[in-house]
């Protein structure tokens, strides 16, 4: 091999351990002017001053940087490269790559042509960006397990949350109908005994989707429960301290409308109040009707007061509590579902023995069609008196 051969590969080894080391002022010193990087990735120019800046990103981000020259060869006026590089990825973003903390260790080959005493043009082949990928896909593998873990816990309290049996009144049926749009859903519905034989009745909604709409809704049906089971408080009155609540406990930026009724079986007496949600539907003598009654939805903002209403059902009334994703849905067209077509169907059902909410479901699922993706979750609450038997 003459000398000039092993003064450039000399040159090269100065060059990467230059790198190695970080001294970035010596390897632009040991380049030429027009330096060519032939290996340069997409939207990276191949430019020298493109390849320190390169590097310079690469220190950003990696530390304990290694480059151990296994084997060199020269022809020429080119030198081949055989080397071991490893670093640790845990300072900064490369090449879109978050730090994983763990150690990357590659070969390396690279081929340098010398000219004047300076290394023109480089060529170089590694499993650097290969082996980045794998560990960025074994990460979002892991986030991925620990985010379905997650939502396996947040689905499991929200289950939990909800009633686990329906409640068995003479002369009545409540049916609960729940169909979260995702794993986890942002609806509640509630219906809990209350004193002097009463029953609290309650159809929620928190903006947004996912955990956390379940989480606020969770936390706003255990409030609603435990300040209406442990007061004695109006419907308007267990609103009102909810929301007070919830003001000082969720993001600014979600609230919680709710439909909250409390039922005297006897006489059937039905007083209500309403935070900012859908109003229900009373079926009665053949006629459908709103519940109406005031209310802002629940975290928005502190000090609401929420009108109180009452109606009493009366022996074959119905009445139909339900979320927007029933109102919302679409039809492959993009036709809403809307509240025209649903106070319809009550109107029409409102007094057949069968449930009024099998009739809603037959409807909103011919409607919308098969291979219908849903938009958003949907919960239906329906409490009938039963006709007199006479």
């Amino acid at each position: 091999m003459s000398k000039a051969q092993e003064k450039n590969k000399a040159l090269v080894r100065r060059f990467l351990e230059a790198q190695d080391k970080g001294d970035l002022e010596a390897v632009k010193e040991m380049m030429a002017p027009d330096f060519v990087d032939h290996s340069a990735l997409a939207g990276q120019a191949p430019n020298r001053e493109d390849y320190i800046r390169d590097l310079t990103e690469d220190q950003a981000a990696f530390s304990n940087f290694s480059y151990i020259i296994e084997d060199q060869a020269a022809e020429g006026d080119k030198v081949i490269s055989r080397c071991t590089i490893s670093a640790i990825h845990d300072r900064g973003e490369v090449l879109g790559f978050t730090p994983t903390g763990r150690k990357i260790e590659t070969t390396y080959i690279s081929i340098h042509r010398i000219k004047g005493g300076k290394i023109a043009e480089e060529w170089s082949e590694g499993g650097g960006l290969l082996e980045l990928t794998q560990q960025r896909l074994e990460q979002e593998i892991r986030e991925r397990e620990r985010f379905e873990q997650d939502l396996r816990v947040a689905r499991s309290i929200q289950q939990a949350s909800l009633p686990k049996e329906v409640l068995t009144l003479e002369g009545w049926q409540i049916t609960p109908y729940y169909q979260p749009a995702r794993e986890v859903g942002g609806d509640f519905y509630e219906f809990f005994e209350l004193d002097a034989g009463k029953v609290g009745l309650a159809v929620g909604d928190a903006t947004g989707k996912g955990i956390p709409a379940a989480l606020a809704v969770t936390a706003t049906s255990s409030m609603l429960r435990a300040v209406a089971r442990d007061s004695g408080y109006s419907p308007g009155e267990v609103l009102e301290r909810v929301n007070e609540t919830l003001v000082a406990r969720i993001p600014a930026n979600m609230f919680v409308t709710c439909f909250y009724a409390i039922l005297e079986p006897e006489s059937g007496r039905l007083n209500y109040a309403n935070a900012g949600h859908d109003l229900p539907y009373l079926w009665h003598s053949g006629e459908c009707e709103e519940l109406r009654a005031r209310g802002m939805p629940l975290g928005l903002m502190p000090g609401m007061h929420y009108e109180e209403m009452e109606i009493v059902l009366q022996e074959g009334d119905s009445a139909l509590l339900y979320t927007d994703g029933l109102v919302e849905a679409h039809d492959p067209e993009g036709k809403m579902f809307g509240f025209p077509r649903l106070q319809a169907l009550v109107s029409e059902h409102g007094e057949e023995a069968r449930s009024l909410e099998a009739a809603v479901l037959e409807e909103l699922y011919s409607f919308v069609g098969e291979g219908w993706e849903q938009e958003d979750d949907i919960t239906l609450l329906t409490l009938r008196r039963s006709p007199s038997r006479s």
